[in-house]
């Protein structure tokens, strides 16, 4: 399969320019700085996938806010300051949110919104495509129905149209549905060059990965599953849980989930890129803090084993707090396996 040459292994800064408590410049000066990068380098990453959400660089009119950029030419700055490169991913475009705040989710029906989407995107290319050696451009973070598949193939056509205007060459990555499942990629259109690279994200088993998770519905917030788990301990947590769309169906419950479960899962996706001579990325992968570190290192060996084995670039999930955080104190005991499995 196609690689994404120098976006092999990487984190994502994830909760400084999205998903933000508050969008305040108090905020941005200080959830990152210039030293984040620098140890990013120093983990031996070679690369940054960074977030980011309309409410930095856009007004509710669409107008621009012009400080909002500069966050993101500093970023430029200290990623290849550091020998990094650099992912800038629309986390959140006006009028959508990956999210169940429906009323966010009027995206894909309104013109009106397409245009502030290519215009966001217009904006970036003009000013930050000149990078094209270090940075690389995402489209949009998670779509989340199927029922946007049509309508979000062709938003994402015209816009890599716009930004070929400023970089014929500059890497565009595009996920599909189902919050960028690898399943989905089947029906993103083919692509409209050599450029462009697929985008998937990977959690799972769920139930593990998001044990606790409060924005989970069902979910309680004392569950726990430990990692190595066979399919027949998560699937009866599932439905001791009443989730039952988490329960994975095989035909053999006493078998574990490993680096072979990955594997196996990613083949389809796996081919369709091979077909499309598309490289493949895993945008996002990681474990909650509910999880113990010790659980979560054994969860990086294998996920992190099968992304070697299958040739696939990735950014973990995440660098700080976002409930995932990797530096954060909690995982001090076990960061050195975490980042020698995540340099595989």
């Amino acid at each position: 399969m196609k690689r994404f040459a120098g976006y092999e292994k990487g984190v994502d800064f994830g909760g400084w320019l999205s998903q933000c408590s508050e969008y305040t410049q108090e905020h941005y000066k200080t959830f990152i700085g210039e030293a984040d990068f620098a140890v990013a380098a120093g983990w031996g990453l070679d690369h940054v996938r960074l977030p980011v959400d309309w409410q930095v660089f856009q007004k509710e009119d669409g107008s621009l806010i012009e400080e909002g950029f500069g966050y993101v030419e500093n970023a430029i700055a200290w990623a290849r300051k550091n020998g990094l490169r650099l992912i800038l991913d629309l986390h959140k475009t006006l009028g959508y949110s990956f999210d169940a705040d429906s009323d966010k989710n009027n995206f894909f029906a309104e013109e009106k919104l397409h245009g502030h989407f290519y215009a966001l995107w217009e904006e970036f290319a003009r000013r930050f495509a000149r990078n094209e050696d270090m940075l690389a451009f995402e489209l949009l973070n998670e779509v989340t129905s199927p029922s946007y598949s049509d309508a979000w193939n062709k938003i994402a056509a015209k816009a890599v149209q716009i930004i070929r205007n400023y970089s014929p060459t500059i890497k565009i990555l595009i996920g599909g549905y189902w919050n960028n499942s690898i399943d989905a990629l089947k029906d993103l259109d083919p692509p409209a060059d050599g450029n462009i690279v697929y985008n998937f994200h990977c959690y799972d088993p769920l139930l593990f990965t998001h044990q606790g998770a409060y924005w989970v519905p069902g979910m309680p917030e004392d569950f726990h599953l430990s990692y190595p788990l066979t399919f027949a301990q998560h699937n009866d947590a599932a439905r001791k849980l009443g989730l039952t769309d988490f329960i994975n169906p095989v035909d053999d419950e006493s078998k574990l989930y490993d680096k072979d479960f990955f594997v196996r899962k990613w083949q389809a996706g796996i081919k369709v890129c091979e077909d499309r001579g598309v490289a493949l990325y895993c945008g996002e992968y990681g474990v909650i803090d509910r999880a113990s570190p010790e659980d979560t290192l054994a969860w990086y060996k294998d996920i992190n084993a099968a992304f070697a084995e299958c040739g696939i670039s990735r950014a973990a999930w995440s660098y700080r707090k976002m409930d995932f955080g990797l530096s954060d104190e909690r995982m001090k005991s076990v960061i050195d396996g975490v980042l020698s499995a995540m340099k595989r």
